[in-house]
């Protein structure tokens, strides 16, 4: 990353908090294309986590920063440029998406209105998930899980913060533009979270490559319908599946002849074979790849790179 970039990703993130802990973090002088998150409770220290390790700030001195009310208040009104109301919508699930696409995870009291959340109210944390784009992650994947220059169906096994989102992200990019391992095609993403795209103010923030559209804060199976219907992709990319709802669509995405780039909680292709939500997929062997990320030695390592059978067909 260039040093004009990690300046940009510095700046954002720093003018989004509250004058004291902006100091704090400017006289730390961390690396910001390492740095994964910054938390911010109430009466609790300030934590940071950068390459999978907690540090509790200032880091050299020996009375830890407590954060308080009023620093919470003075953080949420540069994060929603002082109106909370506009961003209702978005803190119905739970966070803000703010320049850059680093999205910021809030807690409080939820207002329930029928049975879901409306609103959260009495903002006690907040957590912001620094977005980092890896060009060039996907490489090593790309020449197993495409085939004459077409996308196979690909499944993207991963526990948690061994860069799954990232590696779809470049996914997405490289098939969207095009290069010698596919041909460059229209690209779907229904990006529930924000975090795929990082869109701000409808404008993603991430690189998703020049033939990609993107529904952004839209639950995954209406939106893979919405784009099927709108946007004839040949491609569509999700992350996270997880409800029987969203297998129904892909099941629907992939019989209406879109190849799908999805990503699953888990370790291994035996453990999520045994899940009752996504079982039927595998057993029908609707997917034809399986990657399998890890983090034994880095964060997004390949593990293995398995056909429709479950037989490996890379394995580093």
């Amino acid at each position: 990353m260039t040093k004009q970039l990690e300046s940009s990703k510095k700046n954002q993130i720093l003018q989004v908090l509250a004058k004291p802990i902006r100091k704090i973090l400017f006289e730390e002088n961390l690396d910001y294309d390492t740095l994964q998150e910054i938390r911010l409770r109430i009466g609790q220290p300030l934590l940071i986590l950068s390459r999978n390790q907690e540090m509790i700030l200032p880091s050299r001195a020996k009375e830890k920063h407590i954060v308080s009310k009023e620093e919470i208040r003075e953080s949420l009104d540069y994060i929603s440029h002082y109106s909370l109301y506009a961003y209702e919508h978005e803190m119905r699930q739970g966070f803000i998406t703010i320049e850059g696409g680093h999205r910021v995870g809030l807690t409080g009291k939820a207002m329930i209105e029928e049975n879901r959340v409306k609103n959260i109210q009495y903002i006690s944390s907040i957590n912001i998930r620094v977005s980092h784009e890896v060009i060039g992650c996907a490489d090593q994947i790309l020449p197993y899980i495409t085939a004459n220059k077409q996308v196979c169906h690909t499944l993207i096994i991963s526990p948690p913060r061994c860069g799954k989102t990232t590696l779809i992200r470049d996914l997405v990019r490289q098939i969207s533009d095009g290069n010698e391992y596919v041909k460059g095609c229209t690209v779907g993403v229904v990006d529930e979270r924000s975090e795929l795209g990082g869109c701000y103010m409808g404008v993603a923030q991430n690189q998703l490559g020049m033939r990609t559209d993107i529904l952004d804060c839209c639950p995954k199976a209406e939106g893979m319908i919405m784009l099927i219907r709108s946007m004839a992709p040949q491609v569509i990319a999700v992350d996270e599946i997880g409800t029987a709802q969203e297998v129904r669509a892909i099941e629907y995405a992939m019989h209406c002849g879109c190849k799908l780039i999805a990503s699953v909680h888990g370790s291994s292709v035996d453990e999520i074979r045994k899940r009752p939500i996504v079982e039927q997929l595998i057993q029908s062997r609707r997917f034809e790849r399986y990657v399998v990320l890890g983090n034994r030695s880095r964060i997004g390592e390949v593990e293995g790179i398995f056909n429709e059978r479950g037989s490996a067909i890379f394995v580093p």
